[in-house]
């Protein structure tokens, strides 16, 4: 630490009382101790601190939010360099352009409330307030806004980061292209991001919310295949979706089966175009149809009271394990799959698990009208992602399983895996042919020889791993 103490850097030691508090992960199933936690205040605290991980031979990660369902923040492994962000909370608005400036360190719903604050202006990003801007953006970043508006990444306009040699690059289209490109996919692996430069937009003056729990789904493997697909087939139907409708599907073991989402249009339009379509041959449901101002739909999807989160102490945590599959728009799922799907669910046993079925593609959706050229990210192409959640460590086995159920049933289709939704049980192989397909994985392996060499930004799936 000699290196840090002459360039006056601050930082954490095992020793340090905080320490204990710095390093407790969301996830408490995968706890990580790292050799250091840097509380970097500038940007060149972070330069600093990447040039004397990679003197000491260190490999470093970022922690933006600490969300990383793979504590991937700590490092993935114990003995790395955390590189802890929450001092960088600005949240600045360019009133003229749009363009909010926005520091590594910023959560979720202090962004939304800032840019609101300071504009009535809106991004389309998650839903929980508590996650950190830095994985979010920069994996992807899906919420109901995203059919319409894009995901979180496609909002970003610039970049400021600290490559591992040490210098601080602005990246944008025009300036380190390659750069920009990368770390939208894949930041952890090229450097860090201390500041985002972020396309906001006017928000809407309401938003139509709806949710449909739906009984008796599960009552037979008839029911609960023929209500899927008919999801499916509404799902890709043009006279009923456009950009301006999002949904996801969710359920459990309990025998929850419920549909929620949100119109970009007025309660009347949506009860006389799309509900009644959505709703044609299913069960019978208790239904929830609401027009909210944008601040108030914010507040409603985090299941929160607010979305303003501390600066710091946050201490929100799970024990889980979670899995994801990306659905090809050109396969969807099938009869014998959603079948097959059931047909496992009913061996849970006392396993408490969710399944949530977001809608990614479909007619006018802005997720997929960009491609692999655009941003180092795979999932253009998806009709479906699907997030397979399972408390505590017992669940482990039965999660990979929902995972196998689905891709043994067709095995002619070309299933990848969502990047937020990291799984910490995958080899880096397979991790990196899940997450960003042969193609993308061998641009990405041919930058990061060029900007990092050694390999200073290492987690278990990084990119060179």
């Amino acid at each position: 630490m000699q290196c840090l103490n002459g360039k006056n850097v601050p930082y954490k030691m095992t020793s340090d009382a905080e320490y204990t508090d710095l390093i407790e992960p969301y996830n408490t199933r995968l706890p990580f101790k790292p050799a250091v936690v840097v509380l970097p205040t500038t940007n060149q605290h972070v330069q600093d601190a990447v040039l004397c991980a990679a003197q000491s031979g260190l490999k470093v990660q970022a922690k933006s939010g600490g969300h990383s369902y793979a504590s991937f923040g700590l490092g993935g492994k114990d003995g790395s360099m955390n590189i802890n962000l929450q001092s960088l909370q600005t949240i600045q608005l360019d009133q003229s352009s749009g363009i909010v400036t926005v520091g590594g360190g910023v959560r979720l719903g202090n962004l939304a409330d800032g840019i609101w604050t300071q504009g009535q202006r809106a991004l389309s990003h998650g839903t929980c307030p508590g996650v950190g801007i830095g994985g979010h953006f920069t994996h992807g970043g899906y919420s109901h806004t995203s059919r319409n508006y894009g995901l979180a990444m496609d909002q970003i306009v610039g970049a400021d980061v600290v490559l591992a040699n040490g210098t601080l690059i602005k990246a944008s289209s025009t300036a380190y292209p390659d750069i920009f490109w990368a770390v939208r996919g894949a930041a952890e692996s090229f450097g860090i991001v201390t500041t985002f430069y972020l396309q906001t937009r006017p928000a809407p003056s309401s938003v139509t919310y709806f949710q449909f729990d739906l009984n008796g789904v599960f009552n037979s493997k008839a029911t609960f295949t023929n209500t899927f697909l008919h999801l499916q087939d509404v799902a890709k139907n043009a006279s009923v979706v456009d950009n301006k409708v999002s949904f996801g599907i969710y359920l459990d073991g309990y025998g929850t089966y419920s549909i929620s989402g949100a119109y970009f249009g007025s309660v009347a339009d949506f009860n006389s175009k799309v509900k009644p379509e959505l709703l044609r041959t299913l069960p019978s449901s208790t239904p929830t149809v609401t027009s909210l101002s944008w601040y108030d739909f914010l507040v409603k999807v985090s299941g929160e009271s607010t979305i303003k989160t501390p600066l710091t102490g946050y201490d929100l945590h799970d024990d889980f394990f979670a899995k994801s599959v990306t659905v090809p728009e050109s396969d969807g799922l099938t009869a014998t799959t959603m079948n097959a799907l059931y047909d496992y669910l009913n061996t849970a046993g006392s396993v408490e698990y969710f399944i949530i079925i977001n809608l990614y593609g479909g007619p006018g959706s802005a997720i997929n009208a960009k491609d692999t050229t655009f941003a180092a990210y795979n999932d253009r192409d998806s009709l479906w992602v699907l997030q397979n959640y399972g408390y505590t460590a017992n669940s482990v086995n039965f999660i990979n399983g929902i995972n196998n159920a689905i891709t043994k049933a067709q095995p002619q289709t070309a299933f990848g895996a969502y990047l937020n939704y990291v799984d910490p049980t995958l080899d880096a192989a397979t991790a990196h042919k899940l997450y960003y397909g042969d193609a993308v994985y061998s641009r990405l392996a041919a930058l990061k020889t060029q900007f990092d060499p050694q390999s200073v930004f290492w987690n278990p799936q990084a990119i060179g791993a």
